[in-house]
């Protein structure tokens, strides 16, 4: 137990402080979501139409990875680039419906990941981003 401060009323620091926000609204679920292309002009089409659709507030094309799969029975070893995209939870299952529509995979790689610690500023910020 901590030694109380004089200069204070009479605190019980055996009880941790309270976390609640003091903007009166709890943090937004922030998602991120993952899909590959095998193609960067790809990759940059589905970028840009989630940004502009406000699906997703950001979406990050990374240099291309090597992925190994099983596919029609056989291994696969291609070059792909991955997406990830910053989202909410209520936003994603129409982001989920947009990319299946405009993925050229016939079965897209489509992830989602609930961040669960992040910077309140940045974590409101991507829920600004892609409010209807």
């Amino acid at each position: 137990m901590l030694p109380s401060d004089p200069d204070q009323p009479n605190q019980s620091h055996s009880q941790p402080a309270s976390h609640e926000s003091d903007r009166g609204a709890a943090e937004p679920e922030v998602l991120q979501v993952l899909t590959t292309t095998a193609q960067l002009e790809d990759a940059q089409r589905i970028a840009e139409r989630l940004v502009a659709d406000r699906l997703a507030a950001c979406v990050q094309i990374e240099a291309p990875i090597r992925s190994l799969y099983r596919w029609d029975n056989q291994v696969q070893d291609d070059t792909e680039y991955r997406l990830t995209a910053k989202t909410t939870r209520d936003r994603f299952p129409t982001l989920c419906a947009c990319l299946e529509e405009i993925h050229p995979y016939d079965v897209p790689e489509i992830i989602a990941t609930l961040v669960i610690a992040g910077s309140p500023a940045y974590l409101q910020w991507v829920a600004e981003q892609v409010s209807e």
